[in-house]
């Protein structure tokens, strides 16, 4: 999907045309920073403290400096989004390193890092997914697992992958066999009453739909807690889904397994209301938390 037309690069809101990046930015050469995608809803962001916790946490493993002010931050966040006219839309908002090595160069802001923010509109994800399995994806012992940086190249192949195969995306496999997370969502299983994804140990990001749906949401007769997940174990659960900040809960409907493992593709059974049970809970969730700050007096930048 194509950004609109503004962008927000420091705190200045400009054309996306324009220039404003240069080869010498370390963190642009290297994939040295931080993300994250933000769901946007009536103008405002939805969990953005949340988002902003985890870029923290990522940025602090990574050595990537921080802006200094959230709140200020969040303000021209939604400026932006109300440049573009587009009140219902999904933000990327990235912080890219321009200091270290040998391939630094004077960066066009003269600071430490850019702050760089885009909007797009948000992908209609249809009804179910179909996924390929990718095994030794994710090295779970790994110091940076779990951290959302701008490496990414490698899980826009495995998704790109995936689409040239056939499928809408692709488990992730870590170096033991089980399953960690998708290219760019995480996954849940259902037995049951309890509700299973696998934990941060597995090698998985920290999703905030996953973190909302881990602490946040209370359905009566469900449990959703964290546990290790196999292949075989997604094939007997009586639902699986998957979710991120655009997806809500979005149901895997087939699985086919990895190349030359001699198994067919699976669809997979459908048992219980479950996962149709906690969508409607988090969805009010994500009402209530975006009317809550559009409530909420505007920040004002200083």
């Amino acid at each position: 999907m194509a950004i609109h037309r503004q962008i927000l690069h420091n705190g200045v809101i400009r054309e996306a045309s324009s220039p404003a990046l240069t080869a010498g930015q370390l963190g642009l050469l290297a994939g040295w920073g931080v993300f994250t995608t933000l769901r946007v809803a009536s103008g405002c962001l939805f969990a953005w403290e949340r988002h902003w916790a985890r870029m923290t946490r990522d940025a602090r493993l990574l050595n990537v400096p921080m802006p200094a002010d959230p709140d200020a931050l969040e303000a021209d966040l939604r400026r932006l989004v109300e440049a573009n006219g587009r009140p219902d839309c999904t933000l990327r908002l990235v912080v890219v390193r321009n200091t270290g090595g040998v391939w630094q160069g004077p960066a066009p802001s003269g600071s430490a890092i850019d702050v760089i923010a885009l909007t797009t509109d948000t992908n209609n994800w249809g009804s179910g997914v179909h996924l390929g399995v990718q095994p030794n994806a994710r090295f779970a012992a790994c110091e940076f697992a779990g951290a959302k940086i701008l490496s990414w190249g490698q899980n826009l192949r495995w998704y790109e992958r995936a689409h040239e195969q056939g499928f809408d995306e692709v488990i992730l496999l870590n170096e033991h066999g089980r399953v960690a997370e998708c290219t760019s969502a995480n996954i849940f299983a259902v037995f049951g009453g309890n509700v299973y994804t696998p934990p941060l140990s597995d090698g998985c990001l920290p999703g905030v739909t996953r973190e909302v749906l881990l602490t946040e949401i209370e359905v009566p007769g469900i449990s959703v807690m964290e546990r290790g997940l196999s292949v075989d174990e997604l094939f007997e659960a009586d639902q699986v889904f998957i979710t991120s900040t655009t997806r809500d809960l979005l149901a895997v409907r087939e699985i086919s397994r990895e190349p030359g493992s001699g198994a067919a593709p699976g669809v997979l059974r459908r048992r219980g209301d479950v996962a149709e049970r906690l969508t409607a809970a988090f969805r009010e969730f994500v009402a209530e938390d975006i009317a809550s700050r559009v409530r909420r007096p505007e920040v004002v930048r200083a």
